[in-house]
């Protein structure tokens, strides 16, 4: 191979890096916050839960919104990821360091995350999609698939995958865009990363206790009576 062409490689190989991390944290990473963020209205009771979801529904052009923002990013950064995966050469069994663990678990997080999030698109928006679910359906729909423990295990599974994957791909992303360059920088960036993972991961789960309940979450939240909320 020539130099040219070899340096060609390289220079490829570092945008698609980097539009891979854009990707992950900006589009990808605002539809997660926003969807738990939704969910997490649910905590406030079922009629709360129903204007949020019809409020995302009455957004001019979300199908185009969803396919361009949200699908597109998805696909890319996914399959970019597998790339990355399927060439990476773990080794944190031999040199079991810090960061040769969250290397590891990314790139796992990444495949767990990537699958949770088809499956629970195939669940619910493309149901929907296809008519066999109503908006006015959804929160029985979520009631009933956190009722069932086995579900519930896998979407514990998948959301903390998912909010992983996301909050150390913050910490990474600032090494990838070269804005952590220093040791002061990197342990800021990571503890950026360790309060906004926790922070994510706390509310998703708070959320699905409070759907398979049918109560108030786990974690009390200001401005709901949790004994009001049972039941509803």
């Amino acid at each position: 191979m020539s130099v040219a062409a070899s340096g060609a490689g390289s220079r490829s190989s570092f945008v698609l890096r980097r539009a891979h991390s854009l990707a992950g944290v900006v589009p990808l990473g605002i539809f997660l916050v926003e969807h738990l963020w939704t969910n997490a209205s649910a905590l406030y009771g079922r009629a709360s839960f129903d204007a949020a979801v019809e409020q995302i529904q009455r957004l001019p052009g979300l199908v185009w919104l969803e396919a361009i923002g949200i699908g597109l990013p998805l696909t890319f950064h996914a399959l970019y990821g597998i790339a990355i995966a399927r060439r990476a050469r773990p080794n944190a069994v031999h040199y079991p360091f810090t960061a040769n663990w969250l290397f590891l678990l990314q790139r796992a997080s990444g495949i767990v995350a990537f699958v949770f999030v088809l499956a629970h698109l195939w669940q619910f928006r493309f149901a929907k999609a296809r008519g066999t679910l109503d908006t006015s359906q959804m929160y029985a729909a979520i009631s009933e698939t956190f009722a069932r423990p086995a579900l519930f295990a896998l979407y514990l599974l998948g959301i903390t995958a998912t909010v992983f994957h996301f909050a150390n791909g913050l910490r990474t992303a600032g090494e990838t865009w070269g804005l952590t360059a220093t040791d002061r920088a990197r342990k800021l960036a990571a503890g950026l990363s360790l309060t906004v993972g926790l922070a994510l991961w706390a509310l998703g789960v708070n959320t699905m206790y409070h759907f398979a309940l049918r109560c108030g979450g786990v974690i009390p939240l200001p401005g709901f009576d949790r004994v009001a909320l049972c039941g509803v």
